[in-house]
């Protein structure tokens, strides 16, 4: 069986919710108008499967008892801002598209992870 052509999920997490801040409107302008360019591109060609921009508060749920608290805490730095879904071979063509960013010479940071078909604990429980 011949695997050359398999696509494997990537997702990218873009952080820093306040990358912008310290833009010129025409600066901002530029750069949101390269990220469209950018993630129109993927879709078009079938790299990206999707993408969206995340509200910066949410909630957390936790413990047994699914207490429900404020969140997330991360440093405006740190909080997740968005993702996008990529359709790659590889990691290393997931990070190629990562180091595309137009928002990487502003401060945001892009995190990429291989999505899994089922999490390590759901492997060992076999369900």
């Amino acid at each position: 069986m011949d695997n050359t052509n398999t696509k494997s999920e990537y997702l990218l997490l873009f952080r820093n919710t306040e990358w912008y801040k310290e833009l010129s409107a025409e600066q901002i302008q530029q750069t949101m108008t390269e990220w469209m360019a950018w993630f129109d591109g993927l879709t078009a060609d079938g790299r990206c499967s999707g993408g969206q921009s995340l509200e910066q508060d949410g909630r957390i749920v936790s413990g047994e008892n699914r207490h429900v608290t404020d969140g997330p805490y991360a440093e405006s730095k740190e909080s997740v801002a968005g993702y996008f879904i990529l359709n790659v071979s590889d990691m290393d063509g997931a990070l190629e598209i990562a180091k595309m960013c137009p928002a990487l010479p502003f401060g945001a940071t892009v995190e990429v992870r291989k999505l899994l078909d089922r999490c390590e604990a759901s492997k060992l429980a076999d369900v």
